[in-house]
């Protein structure tokens, strides 16, 4: 009855309250599962849950070609030489087809690796942590592509045919999605197909005549296989029921009118990249991936793929940059000394050192989490996005930051560079597969809200139903859900389910965090209804929050499942930074939030999130001490990094091996090299002379840059 009432009465208002939303967007915010992350947005993590998600596990076979194929494959990489002939040696093309590189997700029935989520980022993390080029070159046919679409949605006979021959390189795929003139908003590609016949070898074939026009197509100038979504148009049809929406097809290198083969250059990477443009190319419904029940499909096809593949290839290059730039800040910060210490020892550069640590902690705990997710079965959507944000994010701020250490060893071209390339690089994770700008203020939040809040997908059902009681009742759960979160955030949160040894109190300030998001969530929407979705600043904002959120209780599951006590230092870092972010952008929201009487009552709701116990300048020196004398720490938390076989990397990790063997015997060395300004004098003093020359002679080959013969000078009189 009273629910009956209160939906009689809500319902024109409340219909008019939801945005707007065509069957595109409908399409993407109603792709993937939810998992953890829908119980932060709720407000009620049960850390139980949590903590069932079992611990990453590679097969023998994953664990073989990591420890093998990659390892060797790793062996061929000069990084700065491919950088400069902006292309991978013909040697490192054969081997990625010959070992089945472009074939990780492609099941062994079909000629590839069947491997699972997390071997697949493992090896995408551990080649980019030497060269991002062949990084990129790799995960593309693995993620978002033919491939995966082939495997979900492909016809029989087209899984036969294009499988086993892009599991062994035969074929290499590539996939046009992006127009000049729809980039972000990509369900608006103004690329169409118009269903025809034609006559092919006396048969009149059913197909599209397709124009298109894409660009920043990865893999294109070097394709043999085309993955294209167009607008498919059927002009038979009565007005108005002409557009069929967006259809996916795969088309063969060469095809009449199909142009391809010219390059883009981003940030002038060595990877192939480029424009690809159709004029009246004939698609038969045989290339129709999934055949003719599949055509208007393509963009639900799409979001159903990337609500996996965006938690991966991305994030796993995060990640690498992540190790990288931490690996090289910590080493070079034992070899190089001024004033007559290691620079790690300086507390401007153990607080840069310690933060990055504590990022790439919390980062690589939700990495490694949502990929045992997928590899469970599940389909995140909205971790995914939080993951492509910021892994890539945290790359490019690792990068910066070991930029900054470096110095003006930093800033010099060349082979000995230690993060040249991946500081060029970093801005293209931030671009591509959803612009950062657009997953911060549209994705994360205006999916989560749908998807992860407990109620509000049933009032929109409800809504677009007409069914006015199942709308009462949805109304009634969502008040009294917003009156547990009220409560919770006046008198505290409960912690829910057990939590690692030393974690309890960070944990409960989850909880707390989490239930004043969920208050502020439910205030936003009910304040503003369809409105939010164009304040972007304040969408932005509350998707940054169940970010941090998610990457702090992530942290916790990663803690319990490599049950580390070394690590638990960190642990905690991480999840103090995190909630410290987090309770910065709350706290931010509530003073835009456009309402006077809410921003009064802000005080009150966020009691308890203006001093998160953030970690102390001592905290931060105390951890990058650890790491500068305890490099193991820096294994663990750099896992994938792997030195190549030449340059500034292997200068840097042979130099670590030498002083690692030396041991407390390094400073009276280093102190003798700036009095004797002789290597071979201040080895002569060593226990072990021979050994303590070889060391000097490679720290100072790290600390070297790279000059060039001057160019010829023009004339200018």
């Amino acid at each position: 009855m009273i629910a009956n009432l209160l939906g009689r009465l809500a319902f024109e208002p409340f219909a008019k309250a939801l945005p707007q939303m065509g069957d595109t967007e409908r399409a993407a915010l109603e792709a993937g599962t939810v998992g953890f992350e829908g119980q932060l947005f709720g407000g009620k993590p049960d850390f139980d849950r949590l903590l069932a998600m079992p611990p990453n596990r590679l097969t023998a076979e994953e664990q073989a070609f990591l420890d093998g194929d990659v390892r060797e494959l790793i062996a061929m990489l000069d990084d700065f030489a491919i950088d400069e002939a902006r292309d991978l040696p013909p040697a490192v093309w054969q081997f990625l087809r010959e070992r089945r590189f472009f074939g990780m997700i492609i099941p062994r029935e079909h000629g590839g690796l069947g491997f699972g989520h997390f071997a697949h980022a493992a090896v995408v993390t551990r080649i980019a942590s030497v060269n991002v080029a062949v990084a990129v070159t790799v995960m593309v046919p693995n993620s978002l592509g033919p491939a995966e679409l082939l495997l979900h949605y492909g016809t029989d006979a087209q899984k036969r045919h294009y499988l086993p021959r892009l599991a062994d390189g035969r074929d290499l795929p590539c996939f046009g999605l992006t127009s000049p003139y729809a980039g972000s908003d990509a369900a608006s590609i103004p690329d169409t197909g118009v269903l025809t016949e034609r006559e092919i070898d006396g048969k009149r074939v059913r197909g599209f005549v397709v124009n298109f026009d894409k660009r920043y197509i990865t893999l294109a100038p070097v394709a043999t296989v085309v993955g294209l979504a167009f607008q498919a148009v059927d002009p038979s049809k009565p007005e108005g029921q002409q557009q069929l929406d967006i259809t996916c097809a795969l088309i063969p290198v060469p095809t009449p009118g199909l142009q391809i083969g010219r390059r883009h250059r981003p940030m002038d990477s060595a990877f192939m990249n480029g424009p690809i443009r159709g004029e009246d190319v004939f698609v038969p419904m045989d290339w129709i991936i999934g055949g003719e029940p599949q055509v208007g499909q393509g963009w639900r096809m799409l979001m159903e793929c990337l609500a996996a593949g965006r938690a991966i290839s991305l994030p796993a290059l995060g990640a690498a940059m992540q190790q990288g730039a931490l690996y090289v800040m910590t080493g070079y910060g034992r070899i190089r000394e001024q004033f007559g210490l290691p620079i790690s020892r300086f507390e401007a550069i153990a607080g840069l050192i310690a933060r990055t640590a504590a990022d790439l902690y919390a980062t690589d705990a939700a990495r490694r989490y949502t990929a045992a997710a997928l590899d469970a079965g599940e389909r995140p959507s909205v971790a995914s996005a939080i993951l492509k944000v910021q892994l890539t994010e945290a790359g490019r701020r690792a990068v910066t930051t070991g930029m900054d250490v470096l110095g003006g060893k930093g800033i010099i071209s060349g082979p000995s560079n230690l993060l040249g390339v991946a500081y060029r690089h970093a801005p293209i994770a931030i671009t591509v597969e959803g612009a950062n700008l657009l997953s911060r203020a549209l994705i994360i939040f205006g999916q989560g809200a749908v998807r992860c809040h407990p109620h509000v997908m049933d009032e929109m059902a409800a809504v677009q139903a007409k069914d006015e009681d199942a709308l009462g009742k949805a109304l009634l759960a969502h008040a009294g859900h917003v009156m547990r979160n009220l409560g919770a955030s006046l008198f505290g949160a409960g912690l829910k389910g057990r939590v690692p040894t030393g974690l309890e109190k960070e944990a409960r300030l989850i909880a707390r965090v989490s239930a004043k998001y969920a208050l502020t969530a439910d205030l936003a929407m009910g304040l503003l209804g369809g409105k939010l979705k164009r304040m972007e600043l304040l969408s932005a904002r509350l998707g940054d929050v169940l970010s941090h959120l998610y990457l702090a209780a992530c942290s916790v599951w990663r803690f319990k499942a490599e049950a580390d006590e070394a690590m638990l230092p960190f642990a905690r870092a991480a999840i103090r930074f995190q909630l410290e972010a987090a309770a910065t952008v709350l706290h931010d929201l509530h003073a835009n939030l456009p309402s006077g009487v809410l921003r009064a009552l802000s005080p009150l709701l966020l009691h308890g999130t203006g001093h998160l116990a953030p970690l102390r300048d001592r905290d931060l020196v105390a951890l990058s001490e650890a790491l500068r004398t305890q490099p193991a720490l820096v294994a663990r938390l750099c896992p994938d990094f792997a030195p190549p076989a030449t340059g500034g990397l292997r200068d840097l990790a042979d130099a670590l091996r030498l002083a690692d063997a030396l041991g407390d015997e390094v400073p009276e060395l280093n102190r003798a090299v700036r009095r004797t300004n002789s290597l071979q004098a201040a080895a002569a003093r060593s226990r072990d002379p021979e050994a303590a020359l070889a060391y000097l002679r490679a720290a100072d080959k790290v600390i070297q840059v790279d000059d060039f013969p001057a160019e010829p000078r023009s004339d200018s009189r």
